[in-house]
């Protein structure tokens, strides 16, 4: 059996993938671009995937290929109809980034929350040093305690962070997205009532025909102007033309973002060009990546392999 990882680096430099070479012959190439993908699929028998698109044309000379197994969540890199036509099966990998994802969920939160940006500078460019007093209360912040957090999407992730934001603040309500109606342990509200009541709104949906541009200007106007906005969903749910906008107006009070509509973001942006970089946090699609949860994922790779040998798989999205 030949495994094929197209683009390894995405797993990161420490991850230890000789749990594979008992399989079979394996090769991992750190990155793969759309013009090499058909050659280096072309005589795998599995092929390992995070973000490289496998279509049609990639797999039309691919004879040896049985399994393509993405290494995320998430399958729209795949095209499944092909896949299936062809006899390839396909598997994503479930929820081994969730404790990952909440628990980045929180520092954005209290990165903001407590404007440690804006008093790590003031110590660091020697202020400090020169200040009057022992403290500076030039950047205000509230406890959490008497807000209300609310909640884009309650899936897996939305009802961990559901539970833990319990823990903090008064109330926690959710809006869904799907427009399922299920017996869930916090209230359910529309979406206007969600941002307009809400002192901190964090979003963990998909992106689909239901949520791209959810989060657009006229939504962000009926948010309260002291409001934190936390996006750990997928990027093009909040317009970021308008958040930017948004955020440079003081219609909100700031917001962190850990996913783009464009990944990298190119220098045109309107998220880089925010003249107030102090109430935007922006990191780089790494909620999900904590070595743990990354090990997770690695291992439950191998055990799809593993139980596709053995005749044992359940074709998951095909």
């Amino acid at each position: 059996m030949k495994i094929v990882f197209l683009d390894a680096a995405t797993l990161g430099n420490d991850i230890d993938f000789s749990i594979f070479y008992d399989l079979g012959e394996v090769v991992l190439h750190e990155l793969t671009g759309k013009e090499e993908t058909a050659e280096k699929i072309s005589d795998a028998d599995v092929v390992v995937t995070n973000k490289v698109v496998i279509g049609e044309d990639e797999l039309k000379n691919a004879e040896n290929l049985k399994l393509i197994v993405v290494a995320a969540t998430g399958y729209n890199n795949i095209d499944i109809e092909s896949a299936k036509r062809r006899g390839i099966a396909v598997s994503n990998v479930r929820g081994y980034s969730t404790e990952s994802v909440v628990q980045h969920t929180f520092a954005m939160l209290f990165y903001l929350l407590h404007h440690l940006r804006s008093y790590d500078d003031f110590v660091k460019s020697g202020k400090y040093s020169e200040w009057k007093m022992f403290t500076n209360l030039e950047y205000p912040f509230h406890e959490l305690r008497e807000m209300r957090w609310g909640i884009i999407g309650l899936g897996n992730i939305g009802r961990k962070v559901a539970e833990k934001a319990s823990v903090f603040v008064k109330e926690v309500v959710y809006y869904s997205t799907s427009g399922v109606i299920r017996d869930e342990p916090v209230k359910r509200v529309e979406l206007d009532t969600l941002l307009g009541e809400s002192d901190i709104v964090s979003i963990h949906a998909p992106l689909n025909e239901r949520t791209r541009n959810l989060i657009d200007y006229p939504e962000l106007k009926k948010m309260k102007r002291s409001a934190i906005l936390l996006n750990l969903g997928r990027g093009g749910i909040v317009n970021e033309a308008a958040l930017a906008r948004a955020i440079d107006e003081g219609i909100i009070c700031c917001a962190g973002t850990d996913v783009l509509e464009r990944e990298p973001p190119p220098p045109s942006s309107p998220l880089l060009k925010i003249k107030h970089r102090d109430r935007i946090l922006i990191t780089p699609h790494i909620a999900w990546a904590s070595v743990e949860a990354r090990e997770r994922l690695v291992n439950e790779i191998y055990d799809i392999i593993i139980k596709f040998q053995r005749g044992e798989f359940k074709n998951r999205v095909a």
